[in-house]
């Protein structure tokens, strides 16, 4: 009898089942079409790994304030009908957060399936 998964990996699950999720490859076409890249890393992870060209930088922790447009700290192009992509190491964390934006009325966040290493071993 296997193990039963653990409640992480049913909320990440329940996440992703709601989630239109981006393939690396497919991140430059979704760029050209309107949509914001958002970058979740630790400022130590970028600089280990590297940049993400033209992805905006937010750190986890203040993601729901700079994206919400009625939060008063929004960003100026953040909307609830934008497009948003959310970037972290792998796309664990990013599949949570936009499961989160989702919740808040921003109907259109994802992430990018993999995350930033897999882009990276696309591009390589």
């Amino acid at each position: 009898m296997s193990p039963e998964p653990s409640r992480i990996d049913e909320r990440l699950r329940a996440a992703r089942s709601r989630l239109d999720r981006v393939a690396p490859e497919d991140l430059d076409a979704e760029v050209a079409a309107g949509a914001i890249v958002v970058d979740l890393r630790p400022d130590a992870d970028r600089k280990l790994d590297g940049e993400l060209p033209g992805a905006r930088v937010i750190e986890r922790i203040h993601l729901e304030w700079r994206l919400d447009r009625t939060s008063g700290a929004a960003l100026p192009e953040a909307a609830d009908d934008r497009r948003v992509i959310l970037v972290c190491n792998e796309g664990y964390a990013s599949s949570l957060a936009a499961a989160d934006l989702r919740e808040l009325g921003i109907a259109r966040a994802t992430d990018l399936i993999g995350g930033y290493r897999a882009w990276k071993a696309a591009r390589d």
